[in-house]
């Protein structure tokens, strides 16, 4: 069964698709599927609502069973920011990933090992065919380090410490098997056979 998934994030739809693909989901993008998703208003207050606005977006456009989610980081030093904002972090200031990588490692100047404590989380919403959906979050935790360290992955991993490698030093298995993404994706996955059991026609 294809789902397109309803994301214009180039890297973050690798990722999806890596995952995705081996349960037997054929995961396409709006572009294999000969659509153009629209930039969706991203008005919720929570990863969770704007991970069901993208994923509706997408179903309602295409009648596409979809998947989107919606993801950032959030520093405990910084109260939780950027959160649902890690996407559009000090958008006056700061136009690229690494811009908003910088920003952060600026933001936490002076401030020592033991308090730079994060977490990435991650919403998935799955829109079904019959149009049921299910939502799905996790979290990974970490601290943020000194300074960009590794070419892999994408947004804040060159930060994101895991043990004493940042998440952009890890190959692409290794930070699924860890990851926010990589955690929600495999409830997902028992969540879809759970729907396909009690839904043989889907």
């Amino acid at each position: 069964m294809k789902f397109i998934i309803a994301t214009n994030n180039a890297k973050k739809l690798v990722e999806l698709e890596r995952i995705l693909n081996p349960l037997g989901i054929e995961a396409v993008s709006a572009k294999e599927a000969g659509v153009v998703l629209d930039e969706v208003d991203e008005t919720g207050t929570t990863f969770s609502e704007n991970a069901f606005l993208k994923a509706n977006a997408a179903f309602e456009k295409t009648g596409m069973p979809a998947v989107a989610d919606d993801s950032g980081i959030c520093v405990d030093a910084l109260g939780g920011r950027p959160g649902i904002f890690s996407a559009r972090y000090c958008p006056e200031l700061c136009k690229t990933d690494e811009d908003r990588t910088q920003r952060i490692l600026d933001e936490l100047q002076g401030v020592p090992e033991g308090q730079r404590g994060a977490h990435y989380t991650c919403a998935i919403c799955c829109i079904l065919p019959d149009g049921n959906k299910l939502e799905i979050e996790e979290i990974c935790e970490g601290t943020i380090g000194y300074e960009f360290i590794g070419d892999g992955g994408f947004g804040y991993d060159p930060i994101f410490m895991q043990g004493d490698k940042t998440f952009a030093q890890l190959t692409a298995e290794e930070k699924d098997k860890v990851s926010h993404r990589g955690k929600a994706l495999r409830k997902l996955k028992v969540a879809l056979e759970e729907y396909f059991k009690n839904n043989p026609k889907g």
